[in-house]
């Protein structure tokens, strides 16, 4: 981080009047906001809110309407990006900037750094940031793609860091890892704006905190006089105890967590159905997948989710998660075993079959995967269900779309300018959210498999995600939920099965006393032995 060339005394950034709007819609009005050299300043506040807005102005990607921005003391107005980064700004955008058909050290390459393997060598030593140099970035998964950004980031140097939801697709260490990095960087005299939702980051590492409500500022200040039950009112205008108890864990109220760990908080019942005996939503049978260098990803697999259930996979990143998903989506293609889905063997479907089997996925990277930016809300809410708004043979009656999207985006609570918008104008979190509507419309819905469904959510937006999944889980849909926050688990699911270097271990029922204790021992590979790929489904309910 290299150190500022003005006054120590100045601040790092300094922000006066700062508005900006995109036609009708007010993104930011009146923007305050004072970040001290050697801090990490926190910007909190719902999904669309003006976070990412905000980060954009200060990087220089878009221009404020009006307002004014002094860097270390001197004015600074940037016209494009680079005009931050010859300032000594460095961002890390929500979405990936990495060109995937490249590997590591040639995306690195692009940033034409004459001492590049030095600063490599510091950022390792310095941060403990190592990469892969040789692999293709589009082999690597998500969370090791956003190491990537961030050593992009901090190979500049830079004096300012914006970090916009930098941990969104994170593993728990990881997120530690980064937050230590945000802790050096300040402590170094550097300053840091860190971009987030999460109020457990907050406290780790945020010295200050702004939040945005409705693109003003809500309130702020010392962290140290701003407890999580203070902040939650400020993000989503409402006391934190409207929200369920069983995120207390979650979002840092810890004086409710111990409740929602030992079953005192109603938990979700699998639903009764006529059928006595109904076929699994999910049944996933002796799945194997060899890596391109023929090392197994998933060995012999074997899954089983009931109606009603809603069922967790934890583990940390790597171990398997994200080939069972791309097989359940259909984009991989399983050395051996089957798929079946109510009564369908979806094993080598297409993902339309998938669909009319009743399949919902939501895929862990939902900006390349799960939804097309250039087109709009109302044609992603809909990209699987078109038919349904046929005028004749050629044509798609968008009035009718566009009503029946106007109801989604109500129902969901989804910031749009309207159901024309383009998916990409939207804020991460309000896309993850359409994707997410999307796939619990599906009718009938058998089972739902999502991986991270509330990444990139704030508070209110997870709370709401969690009743929605227990609502599909109550009209008999089976649910199979991939999350990094065990927390999210134990609130969620009935039981939570771990995967530990391509195999799943024996179900944990998450009202145990000690459930906590023996997913985590689980997910460091304590107890090896049990990762034997069982899952076997509920017979009678939740155990």
């Amino acid at each position: 981080m290299s150190a500022p060339t003005t006054s120590p005394a100045a601040p790092a950034l300094e922000i006066r009047g700062l508005a900006k709007s995109f036609g009708g819609v007010r993104a930011l009005h009146g923007i305050d906001l004072v970040v001290q050299a050697g801090s990490v300043h926190c910007v909190l506040g719902e999904n669309g809110a003006g976070k990412s807005t905000l980060c954009h102005l200060i990087g220089g990607s878009l221009t404020p309407d009006t307002g004014a921005l002094r860097l270390y003391g001197e004015p600074y107005a940037p016209r494009r990006p680079a005009d931050a980064l010859a300032a000594g700004i460095a961002m890390v955008h929500q979405h990936f900037s990495l060109v995937p058909t490249l590997t590591v050290h040639e995306n690195l390459r692009l940033l034409r750094l004459a001492d590049l393997p030095r600063r490599l060598a510091r950022v390792e030593d310095e941060y403990g940031l190592a990469l892969d140099l040789g692999a293709r970035v589009a082999d690597l998964p998500v969370g090791l793609r956003q190491r990537v950004e961030i050593v992009k980031a901090l190979l500049r140097e830079p004096r300012l860091l914006l970090l916009d939801e930098p941990t969104g697709v994170l593993d728990p260490a990881a997120v530690d890892a980064l937050l230590t990095t945000c802790r050096r960087i300040a402590d170094a005299g550097g300053a840091v704006v860190l971009i987030t939702h999460k109020l457990g980051e907050v406290a780790g590492a945020g010295d200050t905190a702004t939040v945005l409500r409705g693109g003003t500022v809500a309130g702020g200040g010392p962290l140290a006089e701003l407890p999580p039950e203070r902040l939650v009112p400020l993000m989503i205008g409402r006391p934190a105890g409207s929200l369920d108890p069983a995120l207390s864990g979650t979002i840092g109220l810890t004086a409710d967590a111990p409740a929602a760990r030992t079953g005192t908080v109603p938990r979700p019942v699998p639903a009764r159905t006529g059928d006595m005996n109904p076929p699994p939503a999910l049944d996933v049978r002796g799945v194997s997948v060899r890596r391109a260098d023929g090392t197994p990803a998933l060995d012999d697999v074997t899954l089983t989710v009931v109606p009603g259930e809603i069922l967790g996979i934890a583990g940390v990143e790597g171990n398997g998660q994200s080939e069972l998903m791309a097989v359940l989506g259909g984009s991989l293609t399983p050395r051996s075993g089957t798929v079946t889905v109510g009564a369908a063997d979806v094993t080598r479907a297409t993902p339309r079959r998938r669909t009319a089997a009743g399949l919902g996925v939501v895929p862990e990277d939902r900006h390349h995967e799960g939804c097309v930016g250039p087109l709009s809300v109302a044609e992603n809410l809909f990209l699987g269900r078109l038919g349904d708004f046929r005028r004749g043979r050629l044509f798609l009656d968008r009035a009718a779309m566009r009503r029946a999207a106007d109801t989604v985006l109500a129902a969901h609570d989804i910031r749009a300018d309207g159901p024309g918008t383009p998916l990409s104008a939207l804020s991460g979190g309000n896309q993850q959210k359409v994707v997410l509507a999307r796939e619990l419309a599906l009718d009938p819905l058998v089972c739902l498999a999502a991986v991270q469904p509330t990444r990139g959510l704030d508070v209110g937006a997870v709370d709401a995600v969690h009743t929605r999944v227990r609502e599909a889980a109550s009209r008999g849909a089976g649910v199979l939920v991939v999350s990094s926050e065990l927390d999210e688990l134990l609130a969620l699911c009935h039981r939570v099965v771990v995967a530990y270097r391509g195999r799943l271990s024996e179900p944990v029922p998450t009202d145990h006393a000690r459930a906590r204790e023996r997913i985590g021992r689980l997910m460091l590979g304590a107890d090896a032995s049990e990762h034997l790929s069982p899952a076997r489904p509920l017979p009678q309910g939740p155990s």
